[in-house]
């Protein structure tokens, strides 16, 4: 179905515009750029629509910090406080009544609402906000919506809202959907090309910039920082020499208090600026009053996923030439407004156009277990702007399964069910129900929090202890920590967020956190990251999923014999280890024994000059146990020991004479009848006709003592042994009356190396197989020297013999060398012996 589409409207027109649309179909796509003040404006627009009648109407925001500005603006307008007629609900914290009209969600609560009520029962109209950010969970919920609204709720509404969206793209997902544009009340912003120095930190050059700004331009500036650690140094550099009296320093990112973020996005009081050093969380949705001037880096962290090491690390990134638009409009809202962005305008024109979509660079774990809790496998079935990567599916399916969530037919479980529920990712949520389940669910409340939220030590450069426990130990309450100092800010998040959890998990109040279980706790959410120290000095540890890792600063894990690992960069050889716990051998069988596969592994071990033999227990690529054994199989160790005598490891078949001589007889045979054994090193590999022969044998001296020209008549038929003695004779005898040995080294022409003298009076050349084969004929001086090789005897002694008989008559006179040769006697003596009488 095509898209209809509106001309670019004022806000004020847009909307009455985007009401039509509504009533016409159950979709509709706006498009309005930073100022418009769509985010507020909209819901409150809509929330009167005939259509939509007793039904609430959800808006989803990408953050937290969005969603709660965007119900207290709304509020506001109302004159009310959040929680009436406009609420909110983020993860941990929710403020809705029976009066909420509007309700303002993140978008993983989406996910939860439909897991509750698939249908969206009481829900007239679902509006996704900032949908060019194309979030894991946007993406989701927008398909999990669609799929409501075409098989239970055709009355569902549904909107999708961006400013720097491919609007056309996404109303064709949405069935041919009418598009409303929005010119928005932006400002003009001059942008300032300031390129930051290739030895220059991030940090001083924002700082710089924003020391510039201050001193040149008016209004409050905004400065985008990839992350909380950059604002904080940053923040350090401008608190070196003070700013002007009447400038305030705000950081603005996720993990601050919601009282932090307030803080930094309220009004400037008269006569006053700030400064305000943000994420991308600023970059759109929120409005921050006052700002005149923007900063940019133009770098921002993203989360990247690698479906070949199973893990997630934040990259720092350039921004996307939409992103740095977005950041940019920041600063026209209120009037003309400066932006800085510190690149060189050439580089600009190579940004990417957009961020790549999350769901195609994301771990897929969460979205996994979403869909099959409900009832979704196939993911063909829903509408998605960009399907979900099936390599990635796939092994995110696999971790679920190893987590116990999905049966071997993709069915989620009563368990995978219980974790759904809980909205963390799945690693944790199993930690948790299975903590839970032993009395321990406190703990992993703790540890689920610190691994989702943020240290609670502040970053050493000189040191940062990974003992997990220790963090653990500082949220129960014990807050010494030696050689550290404890952010106590983040401590008051975590607890907090804990607390939430623990309500949610269903974990009563009176169970007490104990830090001792946080490295089998840990194992439970990273099976696949048990890791084993390694032989020899040094902190290393081999993984259960085969990378080995490094302890740079073991701290309170040193001489730990196991760890559960939550954070490892994935770096080969040697991955680094951020965060870990100790855990016993104890705690590995007890949580894993019936995963532990045991085996018999058979080595040949070329100095000892033997078949070692051991019995191991292993759980992934880690050996828990290793005992010597004399239970090897034929089955394993003759194919070892043929490959060792094929790659002559320490050990060789011995090849006697007589055994070399017949094997090449039997290849020559081969060569001319394909029935025969093949012999050749190939199949020795193979073990076609060796193999039976290795049977019980296990030391070298046992392989030096085999019978290798016995083993190769065995190979024979009674007929092909008869045949080999008349068709490849081990000997020809010659005119001289002489037993001459032939030579099948080369199988296709058999060499006979005999004196010249000892042929005089053949005419032919010696055939053998029968007639098939005439022998290449080394034709020798009496010192045994070669002076003719032919398969031509004839032609020899009508060509060649008379040169030759010159130059032999020189160097042997005491020799007879007739001129025709055809009528000499033979003979291997130097004259012919003299006849009596």
């Amino acid at each position: 179905m095509s898209s209809a589409s509106h001309p670019a409207l004022p806000i004020d027109d847009a909307l009455p515009a985007l009401l039509g649309a509504l009533a016409a179909g159950n979709t509709a796509v706006l498009q309005a750029p930073p100022g418009a003040g769509k985010t507020t404006r909209v819901p409150l627009a809509l929330w009167d629509a005939p259509w939509l009648g007793s039904g609430r109407i959800v808006m989803l925001e990408p953050r937290r910090l969005a969603a709660r500005a965007a119900a207290r603006r709304m509020a506001g307008a109302l004159g009310e406080a959040v929680g009436g007629r406009v609420g909110f609900r983020v993860r941990g914290e929710t403020r809705v009544s029976a009066r909420t009209r509007v309700e303002v969600v993140t978008e993983g609560v989406l996910t939860r609402m439909l897991h509750a009520d698939p249908t969206l029962e009481g829900v007239g109209l679902v509006i996704f906000d900032e949908f060019h950010e194309r979030s894991l969970q946007a993406d989701l919920g927008l398909a999990l919506v669609l799929q409501a609204q075409e098989l239970v709720r055709p009355d569902l509404r549904v909107v999708v809202m961006s400013a720097t969206l491919d609007g056309l793209a996404v109303a064709q997902l949405l069935g041919g959907a009418i598009v409303v544009t929005s010119v928005g009340r932006a400002h003009a912003v001059h942008v300032r090309y300031l390129p930051r120095r290739a030895d220059q930190r991030i940090e001083s050059a924002v700082a710089s910039a924003v020391r510039a700004a201050l001193a040149r331009d008016e209004g409050s500036v905004l400065a985008f920082l990839p992350g909380a650690g950059e604002i904080r140094r940053t923040m350090a550099l401008l608190d070196d020499t003070p700013l002007p009296r009447d400038v305030w320093l705000r950081p603005l990112y996720g993990d601050l208090s919601p009282e932090a973020q307030d803080a930094a996005i309220a009004p400037s009081i008269v006569g006053e600026r700030k400064v305000v050093l943000a994420t991308s969380i600023a970059e759109t949705s929120l409005t921050i009053d006052g700002i005149g001037v923007v900063v940019d880096s133009g770098v921002t962290r993203v989360p990247r996923f690698s479906p070949r090491s199973g893990m997630t690390r934040l990259e720092t990134v350039r921004v996307s030439r939409t992103s740095a638009e977005q950041r940019a409009g920041r600063a026209g809202r209120t009037g003309p407004g400066v932006c800085y962005r510190l690149w060189a305008a050439e580089e600009h024109a190579a940004l990417l156009e957009r961020a790549t979509p999350e769901i195609l660079e994301a771990d897929l774990a969460a979205l996994a277990l979403d869909l099959a809790a409900l009832g979704v496998r196939d993911v063909s079935t829903l509408q998605w702007l960009d399907e979900p990567p099936a390599a990635a599916l796939s092994q995110a399916r696999e971790l679920l399964y190893a987590l116990e969530a999905l049966e071997a037919d993709g069915g989620v479980t009563v368990h995978g069910r219980a974790m759904s529920s809980l909205g963390v990712h799945p690693r944790l949520a199993h930690m948790i129900v299975r903590g839970r389940e032993s009395a321990q669910g406190a703990s992993a409340c703790v540890v689920a929090t610190l691994l989702e939220e943020r240290d609670v030590l502040r970053r050493d450069a000189a040191r940062r202890d990974v003992d997990l426990a220790l963090r653990v130990g500082i949220v129960a309450g014990d807050d010494r920590a030696p050689h550290h100092e404890v952010d106590r800010e983040a401590l008051r998040r975590v607890r907090t967020a804990s607390g939430a959890l623990r309500r949610q998990a269903g974990v009563g109040d009176g169970e007490a956190v104990d830090p001792s279980a946080t490295g089998w706790l840990l194992a439970l959410a990273y099976p696949d990251r048990v890791a084993q120290r390694r032989a020899g000095t040094g902190e290393r540890f081999l993984l259960r999923n085969g990378v080995g890792a490094v302890l740079d600063d073991a701290g309170g894990l040193a001489g730990a014999p196991f760890l559960a690992v939550a954070d490892v960069d994935g770096r080969l050889p040697h991955a680094r280890i951020f965060l870990a716990a100790a855990l016993e051998r104890s705690d590995v069988d007890r949580l894993f024994g019936q995963q532990v596969e045991h085996e018999v592994a058979v080595e040949w071990d070329a100095t000892a000059g033997a078949v070692v033999a051991r019995r191991r227990d292993r759980l992934g690529a880690l050996v828990l146990r290793e005992v010597a054994t004399r239970d090897a199989d034929d089955a394993v160790v003759i194919p070892l020991l043929l490959r060792a005598i094929a790659r002559g490891d320490g050990l060789a078949l011995p090849w006697t004479s007589e055994a070399q001589r017949l094997r090449d007889r039997i290849t020559f045979m081969r060569k001319l009848d394909g029935e025969w054994s093949d012999v050749s090193d190939d199949a020795l590999s193979a073990g076609e006709w060796l193999a039976p022969h290795l049977a019980g044998v296990r030391r070298r001296g046992e392989v030096e003592r085999i019978g290798l020209a016995s083993i190769l008549l065995d190979s024979l038929t009674w007929q092909q042994r008869r045949d080999l003695d008349v068709l490849a004779p081990t000997h020809v005898v010659v005119p001289s009356g002489s037993r001459i040995p032939v030579d099948y080294a080369a199988a296709e022409t058999p060499v006979l190396a005999v004196r010249l003298q000892e042929m005089f009076g053949l005419v032919d050349t010696p055939r053998i197989a029968g007639g098939r084969v005439a022998l290449t004929l080394q034709l020798l001086s009496p010192a045994r020297r070669p002076v003719q090789v032919t398969r031509d005897l004839a032609g020899f002694w009508r060509t060649s013999y008379a040169e030759v008989r010159k130059e032999l008559r020189g160097r042997y006179p005491k020799h007879e060398w007739p001129e025709d040769p055809l009528s000499a006697a033979p003979t291997h003596r130097a004259k012919p012996r003299r006849r009596d009488g």
